[in-house]
Parts: C-alpha cells; sequence; structure tokens
C-alpha cells in the first residue's frame, strides 16, 4: 500500500484540498470550471437583453444557482480520470466537458427538488421558489406557484440545452464521438435513479435490494463513474483503466447516496443546505428506510407506517422515526455499510496504477464524500 494512501485510510476528517498534477490544488479545478460556466452564461443573458431567443431572465438565474455554491464533484471526477489516464493541463476539451457535467447536474438539481417539493438548497430557495416570488407578484399563492414550477421546468430543459452546446463546441469530432455513448449512459442512468427513487417513494415493495439500486443509479454511476470515465475517455484510457476506476468509483458512489440518506433523515439544516425532514416527509424508499422495516418490532413498525411518507408531518413525527430508525439498528447498520464500501473504493485505488497525486485526491474525495457528519 503506498503512503498516501496507507495516509487517507488513518483518518476520516475533512483534510485539506490536496494539489493535481500540473495545477495549484483541486480548488483551482472548481475555479477554472466556474470561471467557464460564467462566461458562457454571461453571454446568454447579454444575448437575452439584446432581444435575442434566449430568455435573459432564466440565463440569470441559472448563472445565479451556478454562483451560489455546490461541491464540483463531477467536474473535478472528469478531470482526475483525464490525469489519470495521462492527460496534463486543464485545456479546453477538459474544461468544456467538466462544466458541461456541471451544467447537466444542474437540471437534475432543479427537476429533482420540483419532483421532491423541495422549499431550498444550498440554503437558499429552490429554483422554483425564486421563480414564484419573482415571476408571480400580484397574483394568487397557487397560480404563482404554479408559474414558478412551469418556469423551472424550462429552466432546466435550457440548461439541458446548454449543457450538450458546452460538450458539442469544446471537442473534435473525433473525441465527441468518443465521449458521447458515456454521456448519453450517464443521463439516462440519473434518470433511470430517479424515476425509481420517485415510484418506489411511500410504498413497501422492493426491500433492501431495490434501495441499493437507487443508490446505484442515483450517485454511483452518475456522479462518481461516469465523470471518471469520461475524462480518462477523453486522454484515451485504455479498457483496464476504466475497469479499475469503476472498481473505485462504484462502492464511493454508493457510500456517498448512504451517507446523503442519513443526512436526509439525521442532517442539519444550517450545514446541509435543505430541509432535514423532507426523505421522511416524502416517504423516500432508501436504504435506512428499508433496513428498518426489516428490523423493526411490532410496534416501531407501526410508527413507520403511521409516520413515514405522512404529508403533515411534525417535529414531534420526526423524532418518533428517528427513535425507530437507531432503535432498529438502522442508522448503526448504514453506517457500517459506508465504511465497508469506503474500504473497497480506498483498496481499487492501492491495485490502480495511478499518478500518486490523482490517488490521493481520489482517496480525499472518498473520504470528504462518505464521513459527512449530521
Amino acid at each position: 500500500m503506498s503512503d498516501v494512501l496507507a495516509h487517507h485510510r488513518s483518518t476520516t476528517s475533512s483534510p485539506g484540498t490536496a494539489r493535481l498534477p500540473g495545477e495549484d490544488d483541486g480548488a483551482a479545478v472548481g475555479a477554472r470550471i466556474e470561471s467557464a460556466l460564467a462566461l458562457f452564461l454571461a453571454a446568454k443573458e447579454r444575448a437575452g437583453a439584446t432581444g435575442g431567443a434566449v430568455p435573459g431572465q432564466l440565463a440569470s438565474v441559472l448563472r445565479e444557482f451556478i454562483g451560489s455554491g455546490g461541491k464540483r464533484v463531477r467536474p473535478l471526477l472528469c478531470v482526475l480520470g483525464w490525469r489519470a489516464a495521462g492527460g496534463s493541463g486543464l485545456t479546453r476539451p477538459v474544461v468544456g466537458v467538466a462544466a458541461a457535467l456541471e451544467m447537466f447536474h444542474v437540471v437534475a438539481l432543479i427537476h429533482d427538488d420540483l419532483m421532491d417539493g423541495s422549499a431550498t438548497r444550498r440554503g437558499r430557495p429552490a429554483v422554483h421558489r425564486q421563480l414564484a416570488e419573482r415571476l408571480g407578484a400580484g397574483l394568487p399563492r397557487d397560480r404563482a406557484e404554479r408559474l414558478g414550477e412551469s418556469a423551472a421546468i424550462l429552466a432546466g430543459d435550457l440548461a439541458l440545452t446548454w449543457s450538450d452546446e458546452l460538450l458539442h463546441t469544446s471537442l473534435t469530432p473525433d473525441r465527441l464521438a468518443a465521449v458521447l455513448p458515456l454521456v448519453g449512459a450517464m443521463r439516462a442512468e440519473a434518470v433511470h435513479g430517479q424515476y425509481l427513487d420517485v415510484t418506489a417513494a411511500g410504498r413497501r415493495a422492493g426491500g433492501v435490494p431495490l434501495a441499493l439500486r437507487i443508490a446505484r443509479y442515483k450517485t454511483a454511476t452518475y456522479t462518481v463513474e461516469r465523470p471518471l470515465h469520461i475524462g480518462a475517455t477523453l486522454a484515451g484510457a485504455p479498457a483496464e483503466l476504466l475497469e479499475g476506476l469503476s472498481a473505485y468509483a462504484v462502492p464511493t458512489g454508493e457510500a456517498f447516496q448512504l451517507r446523503d440518506d442519513l443526512l436526509g433523515a439525521f442532517g442539519d439544516p444550517d450545514r446541509t443546505g435543505k430541509s432535514a425532514w423532507e426523505d421522511l416527509r416524502d416517504g423516500k424508499h432508501t436504504l435506512l428506510v428499508a433496513l428498518a422495516r426489516e428490523r423493526a418490532t411490532p410496534a416501531q413498525a407501526d410508527v413507520l407506517e403511521t409516520l413515514l411518507g405522512a404529508p403533515a408531518l411534525d417535529e414531534d413525527g420526526v423524532h418518533r422515526l428517528r427513535g425507530v430508525l437507531i432503535d432498529s439498528g438502522a442508522r448503526a447498520e448504514v453506517e457500517h455499510l459506508i465504511a465497508e464500501r469506503r474500504a473497497q473504493a480506498l483498496d481499487a485505488l492501492d491495485a490502480m496504477a495511478l499518478p500518486s497525486l490523482v490517488a490521493e485526491e481520489l482517496a480525499r474525495l472518498t473520504h470528504r464524500a462518505t464521513a459527512r457528519r449530521y
């Protein structure tokens, strides 16, 4: 085991950002992607303001949303995949593709908040709430909300169009042909995971296997595996490297989603930027919930049946649900599974001959993704 990975196995704290080959650090990657997106959206906003076909107000909303925060995990993983396969520097193709991945993530977040009825994102009103406030002045509340939701759907659709534009204008035809199948697969898998998530909410069928499928498609492939593969493919990665990256990515992504599920039930909104009640109110079919249902006593099962997914869930109900998730052993088991997957990911890193700084940053990402606290 390399000294770098041994160091990262020994701690689950949130370390500082590691340097990347040829650049100052991971923060520099995020800053470069944000700059590319800001320039792109500013141009779209100007076009809208001067009578172009682009809705300038939607461009403004998207620019503000992207500038409001975010981890930039997918762009960074794209760059790390690029460097893992021998790519160097933040060239226009890899920056453009990484920006396109972040733009597609904007689509997913806007539509996800709509489907979940989420009020906040990144500590601010969700996009549909912002648009309802901007566009609905003087309208009855229900009409303003409906208008905001409709406009948010269009904002997401526009972001999808611009994700394609960033991708197609950044690559030569041969590189575009190489990555398009991976981008298409990533998008389809993201939709599949969201479809499973939406259709399973509030239902008891499926149990643990379905919860794991949701985690795989919602996060493991979309957030970690495909961005790594796309970046590596840009640099001409061989099949064996892609296989090794998958061995790292899948357990990392599953652990990331399991941690997100815990935060969705126990998280502090001031730290997570979103409500801690939504997953419980919506009856999300997470592994945490599936395990609690399997292990619940009759009295605990009655609490789950009565309160999980209740639209009028209140603070007392949340407290009782959390008690069942803890007392049934479900929370402890999810923590165990997160640690198990983290170890699998680090084992996969240890088995690959990656540049040491790439391996170090991937290990750091795994810890940051899986060690977030409530």
